[in-house]
């Protein structure tokens, strides 16, 4: 089963009707403005967190946010090579 971590902005009717139709469960929390609050899993939603600021570390490497390297084997290498170094601070 699939889960999906999205930000209050996708919490529309027709995104959470077709994450649910794709057997995925939607960990979206509602917007404030929402009649109807659709319930989540806090603690799974804060993962999304996590995965955030690992992105955000990610683009403190020029190299890797500017794409120097040509080939997809070379950019893969280097992401694997700064999630290591990231990894082990």
């Amino acid at each position: 089963m699939s889960r999906v971590l999205a930000d209050r902005a996708y919490d529309t009717d027709a995104i959470v009707t077709l994450l649910k139709e794709q057997q995925a469960t939607p960990f979206i929390p509602s917007k404030r403005n929402r009649r109807k609050k659709l319930a989540y899993d806090k603690d799974t939603y804060k993962e999304r967190h996590l995965i955030e600021c690992f992105f955000n570390k990610m683009k403190n490497y020029r190299r890797l946010a500017t794409r120097y390297d040509k080939t997809a084997s070379m950019f893969k290498a280097f992401l694997a090579l700064i999630s290591m170094r990231l990894w082990l601070k």
